[in-house]
């Protein structure tokens, strides 16, 4: 058993989720790797015991079956091996909000923002009990951008983007580190799922390139990574306009704009 806590991946028998499995297993980290495709989770667990010497077992878990989500909460709040959690486990839909549905829109966000929101809630008070812990949330540039018009997925990363501000506001001061990873379009199957083409759109980056970039900014520390930004400081200016104005709300009365007649 590695000395360095283990990490709970979900969705990790491909794409992002894999390529963590694969960066934290060279690292020394054991592994927990969770997703519904116990096939594909075999054969990367067999190449990483083999190449780095770590320990990594198997959960086949659907995040969208309440009774595999309870067991994984179970496991992550009482077994203190698990250091790490990475909530990697999402999808998109296809078609336009008209076209999905209630039973394809409430499925998706039970996955996107339910399963990820109550995994933390089982791992967070661990812990803030131990003093130590990283919790990492996957959301997208989309949750950041309605003008893609991806109403729903957009909205749940929208979700992911806030949590993970907010749990960083409340639980970095317990020793407990909380980041969101924003990425801009990545070449994964939540594409082809979703019934998008990924080689139509303008630039798509490699998920290897992806969480290389995101684990430069666990290394430092960082509560938002955003791979694709170029400018940091964009961020920076964004956040600070966002600060600015929320002094503002704390007012008795509407805005004098909102007082006067056209």
């Amino acid at each position: 058993m590695s000395a360095q806590p283990a990490v709970l991946i979900t969705g990790a028998s491909t794409g992002i989720g894999a390529v963590y499995a694969d960066r934290f297993a060279a690292r020394g980290h054991d592994l927990v790797l969770v997703a519904r495709d116990r096939a594909r989770m075999e054969d990367l667990a067999a190449r990483l015991r083999e190449r780095d010497g770590v320990n990594v077992e198997i959960l086949r878990a659907d995040l969208a079956s309440h009774a595999d989500l309870v067991q994984l909460e179970a496991r992550l709040a009482s077994d203190s091996r698990i250091g790490v959690l990475i909530n990697n486990a999402g999808a998109s839909l296809p078609g336009t909000f008209v076209e999905q549905g209630p039973e394809a829109v409430g499925g998706l966000v039970d996955l996107n923002v339910t399963a990820l929101a109550r995994l933390a809630a089982a791992v967070a008070p661990r812990f803030t009990r131990e003093g130590r812990g990283a919790i990492v949330n996957i959301g997208s540039v989309i949750g950041l951008a309605p003008e893609f018009r991806s109403s729903v997925y957009g909205a749940t990363k929208a979700f992911v983007l806030y949590f993970s501000q907010s749990l960083h506001l409340e639980l970095g001061p317990k020793g407990v580190y909380v980041q969101a990873v924003v990425p801009g379009a990545t070449r994964t199957e939540i594409w082809q799922r979703s019934g998008k083409d990924v080689n139509a759109l303008p630039a798509v980056m490699e998920a290897g390139d992806l969480v290389d970039a995101a684990l430069v900014g666990y290394d430092r520390r960082e509560t938002v990574t955003i791979p694709p930004l170029p400018d940091a400081q964009q961020w920076v200016d964004y956040e600070a306009a966002r600060v600015a104005m929320f002094a503002n709300f704390g007012q008795s009365q509407p805005a004098a704009r909102y007082r006067e007649t056209v």
